[in-house]
């Protein structure tokens, strides 16, 4: 069984099965264990833990997954990919491999079926292109969920962390912030991939709220204020919501609601906490 997750094994791998990296899949193997180490470690995996990992590439962490969880499912959106992994891990009984795109995957359903409807931990190296989509529809499906521990571009994973008022705060932050915990683990280079990718890269842990932060009437209408208070920075918060299509608000409106919260007209989104947009969505 070659233990992946060197430089060696994996060219080694890549080579017998003459693998050619895919651009449209955004792919970029881990080669370096202490990285490995590290994500499994931050994950919090136990014996008795389903694990769904997205994006498994040649197997390289779904063996350090499979030493330690009860059960790994391992989806996977290549093909070509498919009888690699099959060899990669067929000493491994405890894993599970499904080609298929995770954003067209039932997990509910998936849930239900491998670990009767309990919490799985989520643990993927995610391509970068999809990174944002595939969090959100993990976060918002409501699917049972303890933690998402993912790779992802260094500045997403800034983006989810920070506070009201900085240039990276935005409706990704919100949103994650809404549903998890966020909390970057480890930095890590291009170095540590095959092949390099042209950004540095973290390791960033979400743990699942059981309850939401804040208390709001309707979600959906709330993200809809934020994503258009964000979606014209420049503008104030009055402004840019008036001028968002479908949102069916007027300037005088939301003046008046800031006023009853105490703030001045000429507020922008980007200085308003997750609690601002629960009680504007609220009034609104």
């Amino acid at each position: 069984m070659a233990e992946l997750g060197n430089p060696q094994s994996t060219i080694a791998i890549l080579q017998k099965y003459h693998f050619n990296f895919q651009k449209k899949f955004g792919q970029n193997f881990l080669i370096d264990p202490s990285v490995l180490e590290r994500i499994v470690d931050a994950a919090q995996i136990t014996e008795g833990d389903c694990v769904l990992e997205i994006g498994p590439g040649i197997g390289t962490m779904t063996q350090y997954l499979a030493e330690r969880a009860r059960e790994v499912v391992a989806v996977e959106i290549d093909r070509a990919l498919i009888p690699i992994l099959q060899d990669t891990l067929s000493a491994y009984k405890n894993v599970v491999i499904i080609n298929a795109d995770i954003l067209k995957v039932d997990i509910g359903q998936l849930v239900k079926e491998r670990n009767g409807g309990r919490p799985i931990k989520v643990v993927a190296n995610l391509p970068y292109y999809i990174t944002t989509p595939i969090i959100m529809s993990l976060l918002e499906s409501r699917v049972p969920l303890k933690s998402i521990t993912i790779m992802v571009q260094k500045e997403v994973a800034e983006r989810m962390q920070v506070g009201p008022g900085t240039k990276e705060y935005g409706a990704l932050s919100l949103a994650v912030q809404y549903y998890a915990n966020p909390e970057i683990v480890a930095n890590v280079p291009p170095n540590c991939f095959i092949p390099r990718p042209n950004v540095g890269s973290a390791v960033i842990r979400l743990t699942r709220y059981e309850e939401p932060p804040v208390q709001v009437n309707d979600e959906r209408k709330m993200f809809a204020l934020i994503r258009a208070s964000f979606n014209q920075r420049r503008k104030t918060l009055a402004n840019g919501l008036a001028n968002a299509a479908g949102l069916g608000v007027t300037r005088e409106r939301v003046t008046q609601v800031l006023e009853e919260m105490g703030l001045s007209a000429t507020v922008r989104g980007e200085t308003f906490t997750l609690e601002q947009f629960a009680r504007l969505s609220d009034l609104l």
